[in-house]
C-alpha cells in the first residue's frame, strides 16, 4: 500500500472525529469563531454603510475551518492565507484593532492603510500574507516549508486556499515539491463550492479535491468543514505528520460561504434552497448546540461570550474610526525594501 493510501486509510477510518480535547481548547475554539464572525458582520455592515474601501470577500460561514486547522499551532507557525483572509487572521492571533484598522485604510493599520482586506500580514505572528492572486499562497507556503527544512526546525506551514485555486498551476507546484522534499506544509483547501461565480461541478471532474492528492503520492483527506472537531483533529495529524519530517498533507474541508463572492455579488448564481440548506448547517449554532448539550456551558455563559466578543468588536472599530488616514506623502514609502549595506 501506498503512503498516500495507508496513512489515507487512517484519517477516513476515524469518522467520528471523538477527540478527548480539554474545555479550555474547546472554550477557546469556540471564543475564536464568534471573534470571526462577528468582526465579518461587523465588516459587512460598515461597508453597506460606506465606511470601508475597496472590496471585502468575507469568511462568513466557514469559521470552524481556520479555528480547527490553527487551534494547534505555535507562535512561530506559519499560515498563508487568501483574498478571503480575515478568519485566518484572525484565527493565527491576528489583532483585531489593527485589522480593523487596515480595512479602514488607517495608518495605524497592520499595512499602514495600503494593504486594505486582502493583503493583512504580521511576520511576527508568522502570518505571511492575505492574497489577492488566486494561488499565490501555494508557492509561499512551499518556500516557506524549505526554509523550515533548511534552518532544521520543527515548525510547519498552513497553508489555506479554495476548491477553484486547485486548477492553478501553482496548486500542482506546490504539492509537487512540497511532496519530493518531504516539506512540512498542510495544505488546507477550503471547498466553499464556488470559484467565484462557478460552481466547483462545472470547474472540476471530481467531486473530492483530497483525490489529487494520490498524484504527489501524500496523505488526502475530506471532512465536514462545518464541523470545527472533524477539521481539528484531521490538520492535528497532519501537523504531527509534518513536525516528524514526514511531509505534507492535503485536506479538503466541505463549507459554504455564507455571502457573496464579494460584498455586492448578486449571488444569481445560486438558490436560495441551496443557501438555507448550507445555512441548518451553520457551525456557530452548532457549536453552541454542542456546548449546551454536554452542559460546557449554560446559555447565560454563551450569552456571556458573545457580549464579550461584541465589546472587542465595538473597541477595534473604535480605533479604526479614530485613526488618522495615511498623509499624501505615505504613498511613496514602503514601496521599495531598504538597500542592504554593501549590496546594489
Amino acid at each position: 500500500m501506498s503512503r498516500q493510501n495507508k496513512i489515507g486509510a487512517i484519517f477516513k477510518k476515524r469518522g467520528g472525529f471523538n477527540l478527548k480535547l480539554s474545555e479550555e481548547k474547546i472554550l477557546g475554539m469556540y471564543e475564536n469563531m464568534l471573534k470571526i464572525r462577528k468582526f465579518e458582520e461587523k465588516a459587512r455592515d460598515l461597508f453597506a454603510e460606506g465606511k470601508i474601501p475597496g472590496f471585502v470577500h468575507l469568511y462568513l460561514g466557514e469559521e470552524a475551518v481556520a479555528t480547527g486547522a490553527c487551534a494547534d499551532l505555535n507562535e512561530d507557525d506559519y499560515i498563508t492565507s487568501t483574498h478571503r483572509g480575515h478568519g485566518h487572521i484572525v484565527s493565527k492571533g491576528g489583532d483585531l484593532k489593527l485589522m480593523m484598522a487596515e480595512i479602514f485604510g488607517k495608518e495605524t493599520g497592520y499595512c499602514k492603510g495600503k494593504g486594505g482586506s486582502m493583503h493583512i500580514a504580521d511576520a511576527e505572528k508568522g502570518i505571511l500574507g492575505a492574497n489577492g492572486i488566486v494561488g499565490a499562497g501555494h508557492n509561499i507556503a512551499a518556500g516557506a516549508g524549505l526554509s523550515i527544512k533548511y534552518r532544521k526546525t520543527d515548525q510547519v506551514v498552513i497553508c489555506f486556499f479554495g476548491d477553484a485555486s486547485t486548477n492553478q498551476s501553482t496548486f500542482h507546484e506546490a504539492l509537487n515539491l512540497s511532496s519530493i522534499w518531504d516539506l512540512p506544509v498542510v495544505f488546507v483547501c477550503e471547498n466553499n463550492g464556488y470559484g467565484i461565480s462557478l460552481s466547483q461541478e462545472k470547474h472540476q471532474a471530481i467531486d473530492d479535491i483530497s483525490d489529487r492528492a494520490v498524484a504527489y503520492n501524500i496523505p488526502g483527506v475530506t471532512v465536514d468543514g462545518n464541523d470545527v472537531f472533524a477539521v481539528n483533529e484531521a490538520v492535528n495529524e497532519a501537523i504531527k505528520r509534518a513536525r516528524q519530517k514526514q511531509g505534507p498533507t492535503l485536506i479538503e474541508c466541505k463549507t459554504y460561504r455564507h455571502r457573496g463572492h464579494f460584498e455586492g455579488d448578486p449571488t444569481v448564481y445560486r438558490t436560495d434552497e441551496e443557501l438555507n440548506r448550507w445555512l441548518e448547517k451553520d457551525p456557530l449554532p452548532r457549536m453552541e448546540k454542542y456546548l449546551l448539550e454536554n452542559e460546557i456551558l449554560d446559555q447565560d455563559e454563551i450569552d456571556g461570550y458573545n457580549k464579550k466578543v461584541d465589546t472587542l468588536i465595538e473597541e477595534a472599530v473604535e480605533f479604526a474610526e479614530n485613526s488618522k488616514v495615511p498623509d499624501l506623502e505615505s504613498a511613496v514609502k514602503d514601496v521599495y525594501s531598504d538597500i542592504i549595506e554593501g549590496v546594489r
